[in-house]
Order: C-alpha cells, then structure tokens, then sequence
C-alpha cells in the first residue's frame, strides 16, 4: 500500500486551549473522509484542551519543541516526559525559528532527537537553508550536514518514528513558497542523502514533508510532486476551512 501524505500543522504561538478545542470539534467532521494522516501542534498550554478535544477524530497531538534532558533546572523548558504524561503522539525538532530566532544548534537538536527516539515520541526533524545559503548555492551542502548532524548515531530502526520536513527558511511566513519543482529538487536530494547515509528502505519508508507558505492554492501542486509526500503548513492551518481544505487535498 503507498504511504500516506502527512498533513501537518503547526500553530506556533497561537490559540488559547479554548479555542483549540473550538477548531478540533469544528474540523474533525469536514475531515472525517480525507486520506491525509492529520497531526497538529499546538501550543503546550494547549496541548490538554487538544487531547481532550481529540476523541472522535483521527488526529495526532504533538508539541512544538522540548528539551532534551528528562528533568532539571531548565526554566521555562518542557521535557518528554512531561509530554509523555498527556500522551502526546509527536514532536517538532529543529524548527527553523528554533535554529535561527532561539540559537539551536545542530548538536543540540541531535540531543533532542536521541531523546524522542529512547523515548519512543515520533518526530519531525525539520531542516533547510535560508535565503543566503540558496543565494550562494549551498542548498544541498546545508541540507546534508542538517541532516548527517541532526541523525548522528540515529540506526535504521530508530528512524521508523523519524519523518523529515524541508523548510526553505526563506519561504516560512514570508509569502514567498518555493515552487513544486525547486522543492522537489531538494526532496530528491534529501531521498539520496537517506540512501547514502542509510540505504533505500530507509529512504523510501521516510515521509519527507514541503513547509514554507503552504495555503489551499499550492498545495495540490505541491503534493502532486513525486518525492513530497505531506506539508508542515503554518499560518493556513489556523484557519478551520483553509485547513481542512488543505487536508482534503492531501
């Protein structure tokens, strides 16, 4: 059977719980025929009303970030064990706002990622360059050391709960979207980067998701390209009936 696309949003700093639980009621029954797996992540303090909301659809509630150690004096971090605590199905790492607006290195992202696959949390690894890196042609050299660095000492069985997003940082927000083919060179590229560093399997059962200005207009040609299979859609999934519209068409 073909994978599924993953249709993936993140609301970032957005939503209150009540209005989180609002937007999963109202979507659940415009989704309720869609091929697309649904994930979504909402804000921590959003994560309970989410849960809560959940029964009834078949959605996975993931976080946004988390630290890497499972407890300690980290002021104003979340750990996976907290996460675990709700049963949460997933988490985001390496964000591009994560890299560049809060500093995260690579090294740091690859203890997170470590931490998430002991603990047996799916994530999605999120990796891409910024508009300098593109400008200078050094688009596929980022994307493989994003990737060697952020999958160190990551086994071919661990990475049956890793799904990939490319995330041109210059498309995120902006407006701006890469097109369906400037995308899917850099997914092909990404594919062969699995199979160097893993091997076939590895890279064809690895969902490799397209994040940057996704929107009800683009997805479809986004999506219909061989190598994208889902989109981690930002602003549009705030929307109810922009988001379901997009999950639709997945």
């Amino acid at each position: 059977m073909d994978k599924r696309n993953i249709i993936a949003g993140n609301w970032k700093m957005y939503k209150t719980p009540k209005e989180t639980e609002d937007f999963i009621k109202e979507i659940t029954p415009k989704v309720s025929k869609a091929r697309a797996l649904v994930y979504i992540a909402p804000p921590f303090v959003c994560l309970p009303a989410a849960l809560r909301a959940k029964p009834g659809s078949n959605f996975l509630i993931g976080a946004q970030n988390m630290h890497d150690e499972l407890e300690g004096a980290f002021t104003g971090e979340i750990s996976i064990k907290m996460l675990k605590s709700m049963n949460v199905d997933f988490v985001i790492l390496g964000h591009s706002e994560r890299r560049h607006v809060f500093k995260e290195d690579d090294a740091f992202i690859n203890r997170k990622v470590l931490t998430a696959i002991k603990e047996n949390l799916q994530l999605i690894l999120c990796i891409g360059e910024t508009l300098e890196q593109r400008e200078n042609n050094q688009t596929d050299e980022v994307l493989e050391s994003q990737i060697l660095k952020g999958l160190k000492n990551v086994t071919p069985q661990d990475m049956e709960n890793v799904i990939l997003a490319y995330e041109p940082v210059w498309a995120i927000g902006t407006g701006k979207t890469a097109t369906p083919q400037m995308a899917e060179t850099a997914h092909c590229h990404i594919r062969k980067l699995l199979i160097k560093h893993f091997d076939k399997n590895i890279a064809n059962q690895t969902n490799i998701l397209y994040g940057g200005s996704v929107k009800p207009q683009n997805v479809s040609d986004l999506l219909n390209q061989e190598n994208i299979e889902g989109v981690l859609v930002g602003g549009a999934s705030l929307d109810v009936n922009s988001f379901a519209e997009i999950v639709n068409k997945g």
